[in-house]
C-alpha cells in the first residue's frame, strides 16, 4: 500500500477568548490539515498548529516543508515503512509540527487499512483520559469562575495555570484564589512558558507552599543552564521539560543534567512516532510524563488522546485535553464530548477523525474554498 498523495489545507478558527501566557497569545487557530492518501483510497488526517512563538513554526512553513520538501520524496514510499518515511522528513531541521501530522495521518491510514483504532495499535491500554484544564492570564476572579464552569460543566477537576507574569504576585493570587474558592477537590500545577528567573520561580514555588501544587513546567528558561539546575534541585514538585524537550535528544539531555524531572509529551511536535521514543526513554529513567496540549482544536484533541490512552504511564496524569472547548467551532462532524472529567478515545479503525466539508470549506484560507 503506497502513499499516493499528500495535501496540506491552511485554515483559521477564531477563539471565543484568547488564551494568553509568559510567551505569548493565541486568539486564532490558525493550523494546518494534512491528509495523506494512500493507493487504494484510504485518506489519514492530523493537523499541524503553527506556533511561531515556541518552534518556528507559520502555516506558510507547515505547508512549505510538507509540499516541497516532504511529499516529494514520501509520495510513492509504502505507508508501513514509517522509518524510512521519518529518515526523509529528517534531512530537514526543525519543522516538528509539519513532520508530526505527517506522521499520525500515516498512522490514521494504517489503522484505517487493518481495521484497527491507532490507540490499540501503539499499547491498548485504555479507552479514556481524566482531563486537565488550562487557564490562561487573566484576574484572578476570571480564573476562578472559568475553573468553576469548566468543573460544574465538565466535570474537570485538574487544572494547568499558566503563570510567569512579572511581579509574580498576581500569579500566586490567582493560584491561591482557585485553592481558597475550588477547595481541595481540585489538582492545580503550574505552567511559566519561562516567564521568570530561576530565583523569582523559587520565590514564586515557596510562596506558594500551603497550595499543594502537583507539577511545575517551564519555570524559567532552560538556557540558564545553572540556575535551572539549581531551581530543579530546591523544586518541592516534578519539575516538567516542555518547549525545552521537543526531541528525544533533548529529552536525554534535559533529564540527565537535571534540568528537568518530568516531560510534557505533545503528539502535535512528536507525531505518535518519536512521542513512543520519548515515553520509553521517561519510563525507562523513572521520569514522569503529562499529555500537553499545544492549544489543539479537537483534531489534534483526538491525536493527544488516542496516544495517551494507549499506555499505562500516559494516563497517570490528567491529560491536557480541553482546550478546544474555546474554539468558536472545529471542523469535526461529531464534536468531542468531556463527560464526568473523562474524555474517550474513538473506537473506531484509525484515529477517528471524520472532517465535516462545509466546516473545512468556510474556515479554509486557500485558494480551494
Amino acid at each position: 500500500m503506497k502513499i499516493s498523495s499528500i495535501e496540506t489545507i491552511p485554515f483559521a478558527i477564531p477563539y471565543t477568548k484568547p488564551l494568553r501566557f509568559a510567551s505569548g497569545e493565541v486568539h486564532t487557530a490558525q493550523h494546518v490539515l494534512v491528509r495523506v492518501r494512500s493507493d487504494d483510497g484510504i485518506v489519514g488526517v492530523a493537523e499541524a498548529p503553527a506556533r511561531p512563538f515556541t518552534y518556528g513554526e507559520t502555516q506558510e512553513s507547515i505547508v512549505a516543508a510538507i509540499q516541497t520538501l516532504f511529499a516529494p520524496r514520501i509520495v510513492g514510499m509504502d505507508v508501513m515503512d514509517r522509518e524510512a518515511v521519518h529518515s526523509v522528513m529528517d534531512r530537514t531541521v526543525g519543522n516538528p509540527t509539519a513532520k508530526s501530522a505527517v506522521d499520525m495521518a500515516i498512522w490514521d491510514v494504517i489503522g484505517k487499512a487493518l481495521g484497527q483504532p491507532v490507540t490499540a495499535l501503539l499499547g491498548g491500554y485504555t479507552d479514556s483520559m481524566k482531563v486537565s484544564h488550562m487557564l490562561g492570564f487573566a484576574e484572578p476572579a476570571k480564573m476562578v469562575a472559568e475553573a468553576e464552569r469548566m468543573r460544574d460543566i465538565y466535570g474537570i477537576t485538574t487544572f494547568k495555570v499558566k503563570v510567569g507574569r512579572k511581579p509574580f504576585k498576581l500569579d500566586v493570587d490567582v493560584c491561591r484564589a482557585l485553592r481558597e474558592e475550588l477547595g481541595d477537590g481540585i489538582e492545580l500545577y503550574v505552567d511559566g512558558n519561562r516567564g521568570w528567573t530561576p530565583s523569582e520561580s523559587l520565590r514564586a514555588l515557596n510562596a506558594m507552599a500551603d497550595l499543594d501544587l502537583t507539577l511545575a513546567e517551564e519555570l524559567c528558561p532552560a538556557d540558564d543552564v545553572l540556575g535551572r539546575k539549581w531551581l530543579v534541585n530546591h523544586c518541592p514538585v516534578p519539575f516538567v521539560a516542555d518547549e525545552s524537550a521537543t526531541t528525544p535528544g533533548e529529552v536525554t539531555r534535559e533529564l540527565l543534567s537535571g534540568a528537568a524531572n518530568a516531560v510534557s509529551i505533545k503528539t502535535a511536535r512528536t507525531g505518535f512516532s518519536h512521542s513512543q521514543r520519548i515515553l520509553f526513554q521517561c519510563d525507562g529513567m523513572g521520569a514522569e510524563v503529562v499529555m500537553g496540549n499545544q492549544i489543539d482544536g479537537q483534531v489534534g484533541t483526538l491525536c493527544t488522546v488516542a496516544f495517551g490512552a494507549a499506555f499505562k504511564s500516559t494516563t497517570l496524569r490528567a491529560g491536557e485535553l480541553s482546550n478546544f472547548l474555546d474554539m468558536s467551532d472545529d471542523l469535526l462532524t461529531e464534536p468531542l464530548e468531556i463527560v464526568a472529567g473523562r474524555l474517550s478515545t474513538r473506537q473506531v479503525p484509525g484515529i477517528g477523525i471524520d472532517i465535516d466539508p462545509e466546516k473545512l470549506a468556510r474556515y479554509r484560507l486557500d485558494q480551494g474554498n
